[in-house]
């Protein structure tokens, strides 16, 4: 027996995250992966990730494990994945781990970044990887809510309903606000005014980094004060805290073992 460890990188707009939820109107990056997977391997395929993007939710490098009895080789999986994979999903590594690995326990901690743009028009190449919003926030504001958010915390009020996470305490390591005043893409640098949410925890809460996102966003707005943040906190409750952010503004850059 092997365990596999893929590196995988995914543009998530048309998949329905990465578990299927039984829609029928979507497939999921699992599903897909599995089912190249069990063609080359010629067995069956449990593929575990670090962690259930959402539907919508994109990956920089999302890392994923399986065991198999199949003989080939690392680099044979890769390159064969990759021939058989739709274009928005790429395996960036293929290597030999641990049969003890484990993608999602053994994580020691994940970044993600969302992504916002205040220009009146955003760029339509950017549209669909950032939530438009048409109005200016407060920076300064949102810096000082994200203050009363970072640390080791009961992240109840900031999860959706459906997780079924036995603790809601996480230790979010770091929580920033970058303001931007160009975004580089495809080698052409956009010029605009765009926001970096950038979120490293030792785990996440199911839309814990959406929900946080979208309660930034209501305080730069001046719907909720910042200080208001350690009352929202305290009172376990999702209804104090702002919206989830769109999906397809959230990216996983990185897992970290």
């Amino acid at each position: 027996m092997r365990n596999i460890k893929l590196l995988l990188e995914y543009e998530g707009t048309r998949y329905e995250g990465w578990q299927s939820q039984r829609k029928k109107h979507s497939p999921a990056i699992q599903e897909v992966l599995e089912e190249k997977l069990r063609r080359i391997t010629e067995g069956p395929v449990n593929l575990i990730a670090s962690g259930r993007t959402d539907a919508g939710v994109h990956a920089l490098a999302q890392a994923a494990a399986f065991k198999t009895v199949s003989a080939i080789t690392s680099d044979a999986l890769k390159k064969g994945l990759n021939s058989m994979l739709p274009d928005d999903i790429r395996v960036i590594s293929a290597e030999e781990a641990p049969l003890d690995f484990h993608p999602r326990h053994d994580a020691r901690k994940k970044t993600y970044f969302y992504l916002i743009g205040l220009s009146p028009a955003l760029p339509v190449f950017l549209r669909r990887y950032m939530w438009a919003l048409p109005y200016k926030l407060d920076i300064k504001a949102m810096e000082e809510g994200a203050s009363y958010i970072r640390g080791e915390r009961d992240f109840c009020s900031f999860r959706a309903s459906g997780c079924g996470a036995k603790s809601t305490v996480r230790k979010l390591i770091e929580l920033d606000v970058k303001r931007m005043r160009k975004m580089e893409f495809l080698t052409v640098s956009f010029k605009g005014e765009f926001l970096k949410v950038s979120l490293t925890a030792d785990g996440f809460l199911r839309h814990m980094a959406r929900n946080i996102a979208g309660t930034l966003v209501e305080v730069g707005r001046g719907r909720i004060s910042p200080d208001a943040i350690p009352e929202i906190i305290a009172s376990r409750d999702r209804r104090k805290a702002g919206p989830a952010a769109p999906a397809y503004g959230l990216f996983l850059e990185k897992v970290y073992y």
